[in-house]
Formats: structure tokens, sequence, C-alpha cells
């Protein structure tokens, strides 16, 4: 069976993780940020030694063990009853990161609509993810020259991914605004991928 998806997709700093927390909070949906589950990682395991080698440079982690973490957290939200596939929206940010992912991804996901979310000013991104780093304790957001790299890879790499879903699934969002008028834009493009998805999905009121 194939997830029934909403992808939040953006930049480092655009803000998916804050605004995918939102709407997974809504009974219906059901929120996965890769990034946190990354970092959640016990560091001195072999996966967690994996991916500290690699972010600390600002650089993607390889797609084996991306795949590897996601499809282990998908049946640890399955088992724990807080996904419930057959009638739940999954939600997710920090994945796909490139094409390859996107490729990989596909038995599984039935993406919905793709919510891009994006910040033109460069300066404001490095500005949010220091801020980010010092209230989250996020090391790997502390350095500006891994901030800028990671900024680098995802115009290189990630960016690509918005041809691979194609026009008609994507929802460009500016994060220039207030959170709640970014939402706001959110949930009105929610409405064109709920169109698409069958209603007799939803568990909840």
């Amino acid at each position: 069976m194939r997830y029934s998806t909403f992808l939040f997709f953006g930049s480092p700093g655009s803000g998916k993780g804050t605004h995918g927390r939102i709407l997974g909070s809504i009974p219906g949906f059901c929120h996965l940020a890769c990034g946190d589950v990354f970092r959640s990682l016990d560091m001195e395991s072999p996966l967690g030694k994996a991916f500290a080698s690699y972010s600390s440079k600002g650089q993607l982690v390889p797609d084996t063990l991306v795949m590897e973490l996601w499809k282990s957290q998908m049946k640890a939200l399955v088992a724990s009853g807080r996904f419930k596939s057959e009638c739940d929206h999954l939600v997710l940010d920090g994945i796909p990161r490139n094409v390859a992912q996107a490729r990989l991804l596909e038995p599984f996901l039935d993406v919905k609509r793709v919510f891009h979310l994006t910040c033109p000013d460069e300066d404001q991104l490095v500005a949010r993810m220091r801020r980010r780093a010092l209230k989250d304790n996020r090391l790997d957001d502390a350095d500006e020259s891994v901030i800028r790299r990671r900024l680098a890879v995802y115009k290189d790499e990630t960016l690509p991914v918005l041809d691979y879903y194609g026009r008609s699934r994507i929802s460009t969002v500016y994060t220039t605004e207030a959170p709640y008028v970014v939402f706001h834009a959110i949930l009105e493009a929610l409405g064109c991928g709920c169109a698409s998805a069958s209603s007799s999905r939803l568990c909840h009121a």
C-alpha cells in the first residue's frame, strides 16, 4: 500500500519542519521529520557515526542509509498506532533529498501535493539557522561555512526533485511572512491535494 503523502520541501531554514509539525498535529495527519530522526540517533552507533561524518561537512547522507532509517521509522510509526496507513495522510519533510531518493520512495508514497517553502534571501536563511542552532543546540547549524555548504548542496542536488514531481503537484509558499500567514497559505494549497485524495481515507472527524 502506498501512503497518501504531503511533502514539505525547501532549503535548510525555510520552515518546513515548523509547518510540517503544525499540520501533523491535525487529526488525520502524521508528521515525520527525517532531520529530527537523524539527530535522535545514538552518535556512538555505526549509523550515528556515519550520519555525523556527512552532516558535519554539510553533505547529504548516502541514499542507502537514508532509506534504511526511513523504512525503520515508518514501521515504528505504524506499529505504535501513531500512523494508520489505511486512512491517515503522511506529512514528510527532509526526504527525498535528491531525485534518486524520490525514485526509491515511489513504491511507498502517493504524493498528493508538494509544499515548496522558499525564502529568496540566503542571508536570512543563514541567520535563522544560527538562531535555531543556539536555541536547539544543533551543532551542525552553528558554523556559517557549513550552513552555506548545505544551501549549495540543496541547490545542486535537492532542488531538481521539484522537476521530478512536476508543476501540477507543487504549491510554492514564500516564508518571508509571519508564520501564521505562511501556514494560512499552506492550508489554502492543502485543499488542492486533499481534493485528489479520497475523503474516505480520513479516520477522524
